[in-house]
């Protein structure tokens, strides 16, 4: 240890070890010590940032300043890398609309029928149930203010005029009055108002059913134009495979979409024709019971001998 003793003067071979290990440590060069040689209040060394051990360039991990704030993105930055929530409406390229669209006029023709089949069958629905439930309400009337009038003028009056129980007190009452005339005067007094009485309960039962029978035509044949649809639209599938030369889904979707709507609208039309047809044929027998129930009271009445009244033309 000459060498030592003459960098450093020390009496001691410990403390000639740790100035040379200090030296060692200036000059940036590690040495390996066993554990005997180190002392135990000596703090561990730190690693050196030239040892190729711990090199940053070969980690990166490993250059990092543990005091140093974490690292936050710019608000800007992060929202413009956050997915937009936004819910995209995809247009159906097999609807109705593509339909109306892409249909030549067979398609579209066979369309506006079912629609004015369905605007019918729906006005008729309303109006007739209109004309039902007034029918009704002066049947009601009739039979609470009728038949407790003095005489068959004097409960004329108390009927709503126009209406299907005055018109038929009128028809009896001119034919009890006016039973005269060349032809007339060879047919006796009681047929005579019999035949007047019928006449006018057939011309309110005519009155009452009318627009029916476009209910049953559009019920029995809207599920017919509907399929005729659907032929044509099938055919215009297999010219479009014909075409193409290749059975795809995307040659045949649109006009078998086509064929599918029209037996859909077809059906649509035509059940509630058929259901407003037996619903309005019911309640017609129902209000025309009433109608002739009255009629036959009223034929009893004039045929009795009554007086119907001052008033006479």
């Amino acid at each position: 240890m000459p060498f030592l003793k003459s960098l450093f003067p020390i009496t001691t071979t410990a403390q000639r070890l740790a100035g040379l290990l200090l030296m060692l440590g200036m000059l940036g060069l590690s040495v390996p010590l066993s554990a005997q040689d180190t002392p135990a209040d000596a703090p561990a060394a730190e690693a050196s940032p030239t040892d190729p051990a711990v090199d940053p360039a070969i980690d990166p991990a490993l250059d990092i300043d543990p005091f140093a704030e974490p690292f936050a993105e710019p608000a800007d930055t992060a929202a413009a890398q956050a997915p937009e929530a936004e819910t995209v409406e995809i247009e159906n390229p097999y609807g109705l609309k593509a339909m109306w669209e892409h249909g030549d006029f067979v398609s579209k023709g066979t369309l506006f029928i079912l629609i004015i089949m369905s605007a019918a069958t729906w006005y008729i629905l309303v109006v007739k149930l209109i004309e039902q439930q007034k029918l009704l309400g002066e049947a009601k009337a009739a039979d609470r203010k009728f038949w407790t009038s003095a005489d068959v003028r004097s409960g004329m009056d108390t009927l709503k005029k126009g209406g299907p129980f005055w018109y038929i007190v009128d028809r009896g009452v001119s034919a009890d009055s006016h039973h005269e005339g060349t032809l007339v005067e060879q047919i006796d007094r009681s047929s005579w108002i019999t035949m007047s009485v019928n006449r006018a309960v057939d011309a309110i039962n005519s009155k009452l059913t009318g627009g029916l029978a476009i209910l049953a035509t559009v019920g029995s044949t809207a599920p017919f134009v509907g399929l005729f649809g659907t032929v044509w639209g099938i055919y215009h599938a297999l010219t479009a495979i014909g075409i193409s030369g290749q059975a795809s889904i995307d040659k045949v979707a649109g006009p078998v979409g086509e064929a599918l709507i029209m037996t859909a609208i077809g059906l649509a039309v035509a059940v509630p024709a058929v259901l407003g047809y037996n619903w309005l044929v019911r309640r017609n027998k129902g209000a025309m019971d009433r109608v002739k129930a009255f009629a036959a009271d009223l034929h009893s009445v004039l045929l009795s001998g009554t007086r119907v009244g001052d008033k006479k033309a």
